[in-house]
């Protein structure tokens, strides 16, 4: 039987989530890889039970993460959460619907009421729960009513089947059209998903983060190590057995030369701060006050214990954020 640390609530930085009343870890763990039926069990669990000792509260699933993507995240989630029963009220646990997900046209990329409701009842079997803590819509979808998408979430919560509702891969536009929606419910809306790094910024171009900070709408952002661009991995070039490498992400034709001169530039601001690149990369994403908390991905356990001392040195210098915006711009 899992025990937890009694000291885990010290190491970690809660923050709340836009104006609700609802607490994040900044770091959160995200289960997109290295979770579905092809992995190793007991690595997931000791990687769920190291989180959690490091204070990380907020888990994030989907119901297409996992490989193959078919539920295989959340199941294995489910199992790890059986031998944690009694820690599931200090966890914050988030699923989406949105993706491709079953054959047919109701199971198929949409925002539908019925996929949305069928999808959730799916997720709650899979992890063996009531309930889960945040249910998002996973991507934007132009073909269904905002209407109906936003009466699928709220429902979702007069059901007593998700405490707040959010939305992924929505821009600044989308959101405040659905946000319209959610205020004259009086739904529990809180936060929005986006992708955001120091080598994706959109959300700053786009006025997001400062439309989410403005009405008090959280940002849990995905992806800020750029799949794996922003640690270490790819300094001296692509290693063979890297997600580049492998051709395991859409990303990779951008890791030419000049990039890779940028990453070691960036690198050298990160060692002066005493920190690793993705250490850094990490805590620059949380310096922006509309971030709630960063999802990080992991393979092993020692990557969250070292992507967890990003809270450490949250803060830059003026001198540091020059020069970084610098290499950023060339």
């Amino acid at each position: 039987m899992y025990i937890a640390s009694d000291k885990r609530y010290d190491k970690m930085i809660y923050n709340r989530c836009g104006k609700s009343g609802l607490k994040l870890s900044a770091v959160s763990l995200g289960f997109w890889k290295n979770f579905g039926s092809t992995g190793c069990f007991e690595n997931m669990e000791k990687m769920v039970h190291t989180a959690f000792d490091l204070g990380i509260t907020h888990f994030d699933l989907a119901n297409n993460y996992g490989n193959p993507y078919n539920g295989s995240a959340e199941e294995n989630f489910g199992r790890i959460l059986e031998g944690m029963k009694g820690y599931r009220d200090e966890m914050c646990i988030s699923t989406k619907a949105g993706y491709e997900m079953w054959d047919g046209p109701y199971g198929d990329r949409n925002g539908s009421r019925k996929y949305l409701t069928a999808s959730l009842d799916q997720s709650l079997k899979r992890m063996k729960l009531d309930y889960v803590d945040i249910f998002y819509h996973h991507v934007f979808d132009p073909n269904t009513p905002l209407e109906e998408t936003a009466l699928a979430l709220d429902n979702a919560v007069r059901q007593g089947k998700a405490l707040y509702v959010g939305i992924s891969n929505y821009n600044k536009a989308q959101t405040e059209e659905i946000m319209k929606i959610f205020k004259e419910l009086h739904t529990p809306f809180i936060v929005n998903q986006p992708s955001y790094s120091m080598l994706n910024r959109w959300v700053e171009s786009d006025g997001l983060d400062k439309f989410a900070e403005e009405k008090g709408i959280g940002l849990a952002v995905f992806s800020p190590l750029y799949q794996g661009f922003l640690t270490d991995r790819y300094l001296k070039g692509v290693p063979s057995d890297s997600r580049v490498g492998k051709g395991d992400t859409w990303i990779g034709e951008q890791l030419d030369e000049k990039m890779i001169s940028r990453l070691n530039g960036l690198n050298d601001i990160a060692a002066k701060r005493g920190q690793k690149l993705s250490q850094m990369a990490l805590s620059w994403v949380l310096s922006n006050k509309a971030v709630a908390t960063v999802l990080i991905g992991a393979s092993r356990p020692e990557q969250i214990e070292e992507n967890v001392k990003c809270i450490e040195k949250i803060d830059f210098s003026n001198e540091e954020r020059t020069a970084i915006e610098k290499l950023l711009g060339e």
